[in-house]
């Protein structure tokens, strides 16, 4: 029997691929281990959102062939994607495969003897339109189910379209079969995931809301749905507040920004200004005032001159917020943002403008945490044990931590919060051990 190892960089959805691949090699008759053990196949599913990215790939390859020296590196991913040929120069890669081929690899496989350059096998990114549905199953808790991919937006700083292609997903009624297979596995919590989730159904009758009305009456054993990131202009009314009175939508948000200047978000291309992403805000915390509500943004984009920043700075401020994702804007080949004329942020700037925003971001957290304590939440807790501790969320992203009981893994219960440690995490103490 084949072993076959896997080391997933990057998204949500970069680990739903990994799972679905390994489930297609496993069917094949291949075993899956560790990729810290000696594997006959090692495959490499890559991220092209920083730009470290080869630099990351050649550290993982050296890590794979230094347990076995003949061990098969088959790279696939965004980045693989988008320089095939930069990651077949890479010593001791066998083959590449692009966005299309990675979901055939099972036949790429079939001779596993490593010659003197990489095989690169990869379409052009406007060839690629098939959607292959999928889930994550190496965590017993939650599984990340893809339900999208793809992108029809470009804007100025991503390359996600170059990587991906067009926006795509299932019908509804095989989207609804492909989560219960994900809740046969027996998860509590599905997260729903896509490249533009809010974009489901494009180009059809058929949109994101009505996806996941029927996801909430659907049969299974399941506890919790979670929205993994929705663009603002998609996220509309009807969404924010089903999401308030369904019995498995949690009240969790995770909502891009990049930039609180309108000037910026123009130059960004997006799609929305400062007055739409406030007017969300305030939706959710009108129906949901315990709702977590997540944020990413993007510091240093060509253009973005110390008035803009703090335009940035002074909304996130101003906004109920509960945490922030901070990005630093790195020049990628192929996108908007380097070729137009703007001025280039200087990266001592960049890095002291994100400084300033992950301080912000630790201030918005302990503001969202801290009214909490002492209330009831339900926490839904991990299976792993850490120095005698266990861990879980609340339903509103809250974590929490209480002394390890194998007993409670993957289960939900009402939890008591009773003293908030940091910023980061409650003590908790069981109100009743009502195992679900």
């Amino acid at each position: 029997m084949r072993t076959v190892a896997f080391h997933t960089l990057g998204c949500k959805l970069n680990f739903s691929e990994t799972s679905t691949i390994a489930r297609q090699l496993i069917a094949a008759g291949y075993k899956r281990v560790d990729f810290k053990e000696s594997a006959d196949v090692y495959i490499v599913n890559t991220c092209s959102v920083t730009d470290q990215a080869d630099a990351t790939c050649r550290n993982i390859v050296r890590q794979a062939l230094k347990v076995n020296p003949n061990g098969f590196v088959a790279v696939i991913g965004c980045y693989a994607q988008l320089k095939p040929q930069e990651i077949a120069s890479i010593e001791g890669v066998d083959i590449v495969l692009g966005a299309n081929e990675k979901f055939n690899i099972v036949g790429y496989l079939e001779n596993l003897e490593k010659g003197p350059e990489a095989g690169v096998h990869s379409c052009e990114i406007k060839d690629v339109k098939e959607f292959v549905p999928g889930f994550s199953s190496n965590d017993r808790t939650r599984t990340f189910l893809k339900l999208q991919d793809g992108c029809d937006y470009f804007c100025s700083f991503c390359t996600i379209p170059l990587a991906r292609g067009r926006s795509r997903s299932e019908n509804i009624a095989n989207s609804l079969i492909s989560t219960k297979e994900a809740i046969a596995t027996g998860v509590k919590e599905i997260v729903l995931t896509g490249v533009n989730i809010g974009d489901f159904g494009a180009g059809t009758d058929e949109n994101f809301y009505q996806l996941i009305q029927q996801l909430d009456v659907l049969e299974g054993d399941v506890e919790r749905f979670r929205i993994s990131s929705i663009e603002p202009n998609l996220l509309s009314d009807d969404i924010i507040r089903f999401c308030a009175t369904s019995n498995r939508f949690v009240p969790h948000f995770h909502i891009p920004l990049q930039s609180g200047s309108d000037e910026m978000l123009r130059k960004m291309r997006r799609r929305y200004d400062s007055a739409l992403y406030r007017s969300r805000i305030a939706t959710i915390k009108e129906v949901m005032p315990h709702a977590c509500i997540g944020v990413d943004v993007i510091v240093g984009h060509p253009g973005e001159t110390e008035d803009e920043f703090l335009k940035t700075y002074e909304f996130l401020n101003e906004l109920p917020i509960s945490y922030l994702h901070v990005f630093t804007y790195s020049e990628r080949p192929n996108t908007t943002a380097v070729r137009v004329k703007e001025e280039i942020v200087p990266v001592s700037e960049r890095r002291k403008r994100n400084k300033m925003l992950t301080i912000l971001s630790e201030k918005k957290k302990r503001a969202f945490y801290q009214p909490f304590e002492g209330t009831v939440r339900p926490v839904l807790w991990e299976h792993e044990n850490k120095d005698g501790m266990m861990f879980g969320y609340t339903d509103n992203y809250l974590r929490v931590s209480i002394p390890y009981d194998e007993n409670l893994s993957g289960t939900i219960q009402e939890v008591s919060l009773t003293q908030l440690l940091d910023t980061t995490i409650f003590s908790g103490q069981l109100v009743a051990q009502t195992v679900s």
